[in-house]
C-alpha cells in the first residue's frame, strides 16, 4: 500500500470530523505565515491556528523568493491579509549544503548546467529571517503597512524565538 492510499484513508477520518460548515475564503487573522516545507513543523498547532485562520506558504527553507512575494500579493490585495510572519527553524535541511556544491551535483547526475539557480541555502537561521523580512520590506508589491514579523521555531522544543 502506498503512502497516498494511507492519506486517501485518513483524509476519510478526517472528513467525518471536520463538518459541513462554509469557511470564509479570507483568513479570519488577516495574517499570512511563511515558512518551511519540513514536516516537523506543524505551523497551525505551533501557532494556535484553526483552518481558515491564516495562509501558510511553504517552500524549502522558508524563503521570500519571486513566487512567494507573488502569493503574499494575492494573499493582500485579493483576500485581505495585513500581516507576515516569516518563520523559519532550526536543524533546516537549508543549513546542509551550499549552493556550488548542490549545482555541480545537479549537473553531474541530470547534465543539465543550473548554475544561475539559487536554492537559497543559509548557515544562520537568525540571519536567514532577517534577510527575508528585509526582501519583503524592499518589496515594492508589499505596502508599508503591512506588519512584517519573523522568529525561528525549534523543531527539538517546539518554542519558538522573535527574531528583530
Amino acid at each position: 500500500m502506498s503512502y497516498f492510499d494511507n492519506f486517501m484513508k485518513a483524509n476519510q477520518a478526517y472528513v467525518d470530523l471536520h463538518g459541513t460548515a462554509h469557511l470564509p475564503l479570507k483568513p479570519k487573522t488577516k495574517a499570512a505565515i511563511v515558512t518551511c516545507m519540513d514536516s516537523r513543523l506543524h505551523v497551525a498547532q505551533a501557532l494556535g491556528l484553526a483552518l481558515g485562520d491564516a495562509h501558510i506558504l511553504r517552500n524549502a527553507g522558508g524563503r521570500v523568493t519571486e513566487d512567494m512575494i507573488r502569493s503574499l500579493v494575492i494573499s493582500q490585495q485579493q483576500m485581505g491579509t495585513r500581516e507576515i510572519v516569516v518563520l523559519h527553524h532550526t536543524d533546516c535541511g537549508a543549513q546542509t549544503f551550499k549552493n556550488e556544491d548542490f549545482q555541480a551535483h545537479l549537473e553531474s547526475t541530470f547534465g543539465v548546467n543550473v548554475s544561475s539557480q539559487d536554492f537559497l541555502p543559509f548557515t544562520d537561521v537568525e540571519e536567514s529571517v532577517r534577510e527575508d523580512m528585509e526582501l519583503l520590506r524592499q518589496s515594492p508589491l508589499i505596502p508599508e503597512d503591512v506588519v512584517i514579523s519573523g522568529a525561528v521555531y525549534d523543531v527539538d522544543t517546539g518554542h519558538m524565538t522573535e527574531v528583530r
